[in-house]
Formats: structure tokens, sequence, C-alpha cells
């Protein structure tokens, strides 16, 4: 008769889940890794990282290959087109969710940030404290809270300094945390805004379904850099900030929204010491045409 056992079986931890998307930059893909693979969480559970590789330059893809097609804790994801940042994440998170004993959450970024050692703790444990935590971000060291506004979409406003978790209208795309259960009950990213925007809309589906958002004051990351056009990040912002206050607020916000614009582009032009950092008057007046068309999705190439 077997003698029973006092042993009891180890607990498995799944790994720290991260999906990366990758576009031209496959050293900066690869010191973001390394800044993953020193995360005092992943010390203790493991990395499983996926990097989607959004149809960069054939020598740009297969440097990212050389650098990191051998790592044991990589897997390396080629699309065969760029579906921008919602795209190239869904392809990621598809992978994440179809593992179903993958890990209850999963960090997505781009290809060049940088974090604090802790960044990735600080983050699993002010969620783990928030029953209906859905979304997630980490501290990108502004003071402002992400905030959702009926004519101005996602925009940011100063929040508290306490250490910690915050609520927030939407998390942003620097550093997010995505839960399973709740990504699985509302869908992924809605890849026709391509890039920008797509956080908020997410994350307004997320708390219609009863899901809260947060960010964590403390856990700090950091872009390394920025790397898209003005042009096209003004005609991105522009065209999607205006499908999303149309989603969200209706007819009467969006034209209003599309007269604050016009005003804006005006104001610009003629006193450009007035304009904001992120101005390109032209790709502005795209965006508002095709928004205004019906046209989403890759921007098209008059952008530039």
């Amino acid at each position: 008769m077997p003698v029973p056992s006092n042993t009891v079986a180890p607990v498995t931890v799944a790994p720290v889940t991260v999906v990366i998307v990758h576009w031209n930059q496959p050293d900066a893909a690869a010191a973001t890794i390394g800044e993953f693979r020193v995360q005092t969480a992943v010390a203790v559970a493991g990395l499983r990282c996926i990097v989607v590789d959004n149809d960069s330059r054939p020598e740009q893809r297969a440097r990212l290959h050389e650098l990191l097609g051998h790592a044991p804790d990589v897997e390396i994801v080629d699309r065969p087109d760029n579906g921008g940042f919602g795209g190239g994440a869904n392809t990621g998170l598809q992978r994440w969710l179809d593992d179903v004993d993958g890990s209850e959450w999963a960090f997505l970024c781009p290809h060049d940030v940088s974090m604090a050692p802790d960044c990735i703790e600080l983050l699993l444990a002010a969620a783990a404290a928030e029953p209906m935590a859905g979304l997630a971000c980490a501290d990108v060291g502004d003071g402002h809270i992400p905030y959702i506004d009926p004519y101005f979409g996602g925009i940011t406003m100063p929040g508290s300094p306490e250490p910690g978790w915050q609520p927030a209208d939407y998390p942003h795309g620097t550093l997010m945390a995505l839960r399973r259960e709740c990504v699985a009950e509302v869908g992924l990213f809605d890849e026709a805004f391509f890039a920008y925007c797509e956080e908020a809309d997410l994350a307004l589906r997320a708390r219609a379904a009863g899901w809260t958002c947060g960010l964590v004051r403390g856990a700090r990351v950091q872009n390394v850099h920025l790397g898209s056009s003005v042009a096209l990040v003004d005609y991105l912002q522009q065209r999607n900030t205006l499908r999303l206050v149309r989603t969200m607020s209706g007819r009467y916000h969006v034209a209003i929204r599309l007269l604050i614009s016009l005003g804006q582009v005006v104001s610009g032009v003629l006193r450009p010491a007035t304009a904001p950092l992120v101005f390109h008057p032209r790709a502005r007046l795209l965006g508002m045409r095709d928004f205004l068309l019906g046209r989403f999705g890759p921007p098209p190439a008059d952008v530039f």
C-alpha cells in the first residue's frame, strides 16, 4: 500500500508574456527585450516574448532574425504587411490568447522602450489588488493621467503624485498591460485606426463591459525615441481622433471638433509660434478629408 506523501506539488507560474511590435529597428527591439529580461518579475516567472515584425525592409527583418531568432525566450512572427501598431499588436496578442496555459496578463509595447527594473512587478502587484482591472499602463513620468474628452478624444490631464494604481480612462501604448479575460470578452484592437487612438477605443469597450483601467504611478517606462514623421503622426492623430469622437459622442461633437481643427490649422499657419509641437497643416487637412470620406486603415502615400 503506498505511503501518503506530505509533499505539495510545486505551483507552476506562467512566464511573463510580452508582445513587441517591431518595424525597421532590430537593434532597438533587441535592447528592449534586454530590458524585459532584467525585470524582477521575469527573474521569478521567466519570459515569453512575441516579436511581431510589421513588414520591415528585408535587411532589417534579416537583422532581427540574426539578433533574436535563436533566443529560447523569443518568438518572431513575420507579417506580410504593415498593419500598424494595432494590427501588429493583434497578431501577437492572438498568439497569447490561443495559449490556454499562458499568463493572465500580457504586456504590449513598441520596439524601443526602457523600464525601471521593477516596472512589471509593480504593474502586476497593483492590478492584483483591483479585481476588475482589465487594462493598465506604466508611468511615463509626466505626472499626467490618460483622459478621454468628448470633443478631443484621448488626451492627458494632471494626476496624483501618489504611487500605485490610479484610475484612468484608457492606457497609453508605451507599455500597456492587458488581462486575458478582459480581451477575450471585448476583443482586440480595431485595426482601422492603424495607429493612435486604438488604445482609447479598446478602453471604451472594456469599460462598457464593466472592466476598469488604470495607470500605475511609479512603474516607470519611457520611449527611447520617436521614429515617425511629424506629418504621419499629425495625420493619424487627426483622422483617428475624429473617428473616436464620432463613435463615442456622436455627430454634433465631431462637427464641433472639425471646426476646432480647422481653426487650429489657420492659427498655426498664420502664427507658427503658437502651433503645437506635432503640427503639419497639410497632413491635418488630409486627416480631416479622409475621415469625411470614410478612409481608414494604412495612411495613404500622399500623407508624405
